[in-house]
């Protein structure tokens, strides 16, 4: 029996469980899938290890945390510094992003977009503004504080605080913060958002467990929008083939998955 789990604070809201066993029960697997709320990141390799995992998805907010403990990083993990999933092999960690190809999926359907603003700075933030980035989308963040900027300006990203902005016109903006997740903030000042969102086309919030405030505020400017479950879909579909070296059929996967959401 393999195990695996899915890392975070909070995580109670955590599907990934649902989607994973699921996809087990499909394919015949002897594994279970559970979650684990992990206060202290610092904990992250000792309770991975304590748990005898052989992989583990990481999210919110320990996704940087994971990218330091991996003995090998692939793909886009590596340029972002952020991990959302781990595969254990021979006693090594391998670290991946599944994040990013599955954000690029789920707003397949907006069709064409040419620029793209970010709210937060964090694991999912890095994600999302390299793939947009890598696809040629004029890209920029926006956080509260200048803490976490720096690392995207480096990267040659357009990074501001909230304090050092002047609003411009997006196509597409996204909330990558947990405002509105347990409480009903706003990832940024309703002032700004308002500005912002009047002459943008599309919204996304990767939260999916609810309406938040900021999907609630992108409908009542008419922006065509949508949650996080699909990128969360997508990503789970990716991260499963990485936990088996990718011999599964992606659409079998999501097929299995997407069944798990109906009952």
């Amino acid at each position: 029996m393999k195990n695996f789990c899915v890392f975070g604070n909070p995580i109670e809201h955590s599907i990934s469980p649902k989607l994973h066993n699921s996809a087990f029960k499909a394919f015949r697997i002897e594994a279970n899938y559970t979650k684990v709320l992990l206060e202290n990141a610092d904990e992250l390799k000792k309770t991975f290890l304590k748990l005898n995992l052989s992989g583990a998805n990481i999210t919110v907010p320990h996704k940087e945390a994971a990218f330091e403990i991996c003995d090998e990083i692939f793909d886009i993990a590596g340029k972002i510094e952020a991990v959302n999933t781990i595969v254990q092999k021979n006693g090594k960690l391998f670290g991946f992003n599944t994040d990013a190809p599955g954000f690029l999926k789920a707003i397949k359907e907006f069709g064409k977009i040419k620029s793209a603003l970010i709210l937060g700075a964090g694991g999912t933030a890095k994600a999302i503004a390299f793939i947009l980035h890598e696809n040629n989308i004029n890209t920029e963040i926006l956080n509260r504080s200048k803490e976490r900027i720096e690392f995207f300006k480096k990267k040659g990203i357009a990074a501001f605080s909230w304090n050092d902005y002047e609003p411009k016109q997006y196509d597409l903006i996204v909330n990558t913060t947990s405002a509105g997740l347990k409480d009903e903030s706003l990832p940024a000042p309703k002032e700004l958002l308002d500005r912002l969102l009047k002459t943008a086309k599309f919204g996304f919030d990767v939260i999916y467990t609810k309406e938040t405030p900021f999907l609630q505020l992108c409908k009542e400017n008419l922006l065509t929008c949508k949650d996080g479950a699909d990128m969360l879909l997508y990503q789970a579909v990716l991260a499963f083939n990485l936990f088996f070296d990718n011999k599964y059929d992606e659409e079998k996967i999501a097929e299995a998955m997407k069944k798990s959401l109906l009952n």
